[in-house]
C-alpha cells in the first residue's frame, strides 16, 4: 500500500466489495485453495480485475489461477511501486502482464496443446483436458458417490471435493454433476 500511495491516480480502498473498485491487489506466497477461492471469487462474483502478486508459482497452479481469469501476475521481488502501478493499470485495461518466465511456460503449455504433446506432472491432461484429481472425483461420482464418500475414498476435504467438480462444471461449461460425468464418459476420461 505504501508503494501505492505516491500515485493520485489510484484511489486506495480496504474493501474490494465497495463499489467503484475495478482492480484488486492480491499477495500470497503459494498458490492453495483459500487462494483460488479469492480468485474466482472477485473475478466471477464480483466482476473485478485481479492483480496477483505472488512469491513462486508452479505451472500447474499458473493454469489454475489462469482459468480463474486472472491475466496480470507480478513476482513480489519486483513489486516496486511503478512497477504495481504498471500492472494495475494494464489489469484496469484488460490487458496480461505476466513476468516473461511465466509468460515463457504458458506460451510452452499451449504449444504442447497444438501438437499433443503431455505437460508437465500435475499440469492438465492436453487430450482431456482435466486433472488427474478431476478424473478420481468424476469417476467416483459416476459410481454413485456423495460427496462425502467420495471425500474419506480420496482422503480430501469435502469442501476440497465440492470445489473439484465447481472447477469443472465451470471450466468446460456443463450444468451439474451429471452433465460433467456425461461429459467424461463421452469424452474418455472415464
Amino acid at each position: 500500500m505504501s508503494h501505492l500511495r505516491q500515485y493520485p491516480e489510484i484511489a486506495l480502498v480496504d474493501n474490494p466489495q465497495q463499489d467503484g473498485v475495478e482492480v484488486a491487489l492480491l499477495i500470497a506466497d503459494t498458490v492453495d485453495e483459500a487462494v483460488l477461492l479469492s480468485l474466482r471469487r472477485l473475478v466471477r462474483t464480483e466482476h473485478v480485475r485481479v492483480v496477483l502478486v505472488m512469491d513462486r508459482i508452479r505451472e500447474s497452479e499458473l493454469l489454475d489461477v489462469v482459468a480463474c481469469g486472472v491475466t496480470t501476475i507480478l513476482w513480489r521481488r519486483e513489486a516496486t511501486g511503478a512497477r504495481l502501478l504498471q500492472a494495475i493499470l494494464a489489469a484496469e485495461r484488460g490487458d496480461g502482464d505476466l513476468p516473461p518466465d511465466l509468460l515463457g511456460k504458458l506460451i510452452g503449455h499451449m504449444g504442447r496443446l497444438q501438437s499433443g504433446e503431455p505437460g508437465p506432472q500435475g499440469t492438465a491432461s492436453v487430450s482431456l483436458g482435466m486433472v488427474p484429481r478431476e478424473v478420481d472425483v468424476l469417476r467416483l461420482v459416476a459410481e454413485g458417490m456423495d460427496t462425502g464418500e467420495i471425500a474419506v475414498k480420496l482422503a480430501y476435504s469435502e469442501r476440497t471435493v465440492k470445489n473439484v467438480l465447481h472447477t469443472v462444471t465451470t471450466r468446460l461449461q456443463l450444468r451439474n454433476r451429471a452433465h460433467a460425468v456425461a461429459y467424461a464418459l463421452r469424452e474418455g476420461y472415464i
